[in-house]
């Protein structure tokens, strides 16, 4: 067989040579929208690959993008790796030390900025050790007053910039392509280092019809940031499929999502449960016509039955659930069917849907304890660990990598249990598995129980020291708008479904419950908040 490398630009050649007229639609303010033919979109990706070059980019370069969803930071996504450098994605989420932390530890030498986020950066620009240059990415050819002194503006470059770059074809299918990292809850975030050939069989990967099932015909619109483990993937593998792309930009809002849905007729779309919650809500205060939709895709935590409901029954609309992290990049598994499920009760169902589902063809998992690989019974819980060709098998520069990567096994930090029909359903993280009397409470069990009840908006439980139990669960509650309950209503409500040592000691209500820069629980956060939080009898 012929060893023929799997690189990005195949995907630029395959998008201009088969679909030249689809579009990259692209929303840069409330009153700007792109909408860009892919042929337009190729040429403008050669032009910034000519542009970076004349920077100094060349092949082993670090080019970090401070970005929304948009066209500009899609053009990044091809024109870096595919002229053979590396384009970090930084989390715009982070604090300023992890940013300047990330910036400096990557060694990026050039940084695309959006120009309304450049006051954020501007501040850390003393701090960072390697940046040679600064390009604003907007609408305008303006650049911002500044005391850097190469500081660019992107649309001023394209424009002095031919559209004739060849893209090298001797790159090595391993050469890496991109980084992001960790948004970690305690010490300094870890990098993850994704090669052409991971990407690519990622991207493949998204258009198995037990997977995404992306094609052609598809709309596609990440709401997940393009900082956020590649968007999960979907940027890359749309251009790949040729799907038309709706880029959100800025400022999203569940009523701007909505409007997109319906006036861009989205057919799949993806993001964490917080914005789904959002969206939900919007949805039935006033309805817009979501009737194109073919799936919405949620992960980044576990999805509530209440809001998997909502969506299927409410909306009509297929919501799957999806599991993944920064270090597989990210698409581990996904909560399909299987055709031995078809005459299943919709019960039966849903409980499928709300696990994180079967893995992915090509990756192997394995749920694990001290007693070796666990059964297929849904309830003897282990850490799940991940091995495959999309799965990273190291951090970067970092060494927190012993820790994490053991005997070619990812051990994910995740615990889970396996259902019969072998889907994962992850229960806790390891630090926040709560260990009461010598038994272990699933905080995410809780959580999911506590969101279906008509009243709750959000919920997260967490671990509270206890004297003679050494831990018992503390439920933090955010109520829906308008709505009220009680303790005593709230834990007669988890009666029926939870044995009695499981039910929480406590219920704390809440304005907000605080959140990682994705959107997860920071119970980090929480639990120093209520370390020395005491139960009310």
């Amino acid at each position: 067989m012929m060893e023929t490398p799997l690189l990005l630009t195949s995907f630029l050649k395959r998008v201009e040579k088969y679909y030249p007229e689809k579009l990259v639609i692209s929303r840069t303010s409330p009153d700007t929208i792109h909408r860009i033919p892919y042929k337009e979109y190729v040429k403008r990706t050669r032009k910034l690959a000519n542009a970076l070059t004349s920077l100094g980019m060349k092949r082993g370069t670090k080019v970090g993008s401070f970005a929304w969803n948009h066209h500009r930071h899609l053009e990044a996504y091809f024109a870096v790796p595919c002229a053979g450098a590396i384009l970090h994605m930084v989390n715009i989420r982070l604090s300023p030390e992890h940013i300047i932390y990330v910036i400096n530890h990557a060694e990026d030498e050039i940084l695309l900025i959006d120009g309304d986020l450049f006051p954020l950066l501007e501040k850390a620009i003393p701090y960072l050790k390697t940046v040679k240059h600064i390009i604003i990415m907007q609408d305008n050819m303006e650049i911002p007053e500044s005391s850097f002194p190469n500081v660019h503006s992107y649309e001023k470059l394209l424009a002095e910039s031919s559209d004739d770059f060849n893209f090298p074809e001797d790159l090595d299918e391993h050469t890496p392509a991109g980084m992001c990292y960790t948004s970690a809850t305690t010490g300094m975030p870890k990098g993850v280092v994704y090669s052409h050939r991971g990407l690519v069989l990622h991207s493949l990967a998204l258009g198995l019809s037990d997977s995404m099932g992306l094609m052609e015909r598809d709309v596609v619109m990440p709401i997940v940031p393009m900082f956020h483990v590649n968007a999960w993937g979907m940027p890359f593998a749309s251009v790949l499929y040729g799907c038309t792309q709706v880029l959100p930009g800025p400022g999203f809002t569940p009523s701007l999502i909505l409007d997109l849905i319906q006036e861009e007729k989205v057919t799949v779309t993806a993001g964490v449960p917080t914005i789904w919650l959002g969206v939900a809500q919007e949805q039935e205060k006033n309805p817009r016509d979501v009737s194109s939709l073919r799936s919405v895709v949620c992960g980044g935590s576990a999805s509530p039955k209440g809001l998997i409901k909502t969506f299927e029954e409410k909306f009509n609309v297929p919501f799957i659930v999806g599991y993944g992290m920064t270090e597989t990049t990210p698409i581990v598994s996904l909560s399909t069917y299987t055709s031995s499920m078809d005459e299943w009760t919709p019960e039966e169902k849903l409980n499928i849907r709300a696990t994180q589902g079967i893995t992915v063809p090509l990756l192997d998992t394995e749920v694990v304890n001290e007693a070796g690989i666990v059964p297929q019974d849904g309830q003897t819980m282990g850490e799940l660990r991940i091995r495959g060709p999309w799965i990273a098998d190291e951090y970067y520069k970092d060494e927190r990598t012993s820790e994490a990567f053991k005997d070619g096994w990812l051990y994910t930090g995740d615990i889970a249990v396996v259902t019969k029909e072998g889907y994962i359903k992850i229960t806790d993280r390891t630090k926040d598995l709560i260990k009461s009397g010598g038994e272990w409470i699933s905080s995410v069990d809780l959580e999911n129980a506590l969101m279906t009840h008509e009243a709750v908006f959000e919920a997260a439980v967490i671990a509270v020291p206890h004297e003679k139990w050494q831990e018992r669960p503390l439920a933090c509650v955010v109520l829906k708008e308008g709505k009220q309950t009680t303790k005593e209503e709230l834990i007669s409500y988890l009666e029926g479904q939870f044995a009695k040592w499981w039910l929480p000691d406590d219920v704390v209500f809440m304005n907000e419950i605080p959140k990682t820069s994705v959107g997860k629980f920071l119970k980090a956060k929480l639990r120093d908040e209520l370390k020395d939080y005491q139960v009310k009898s």
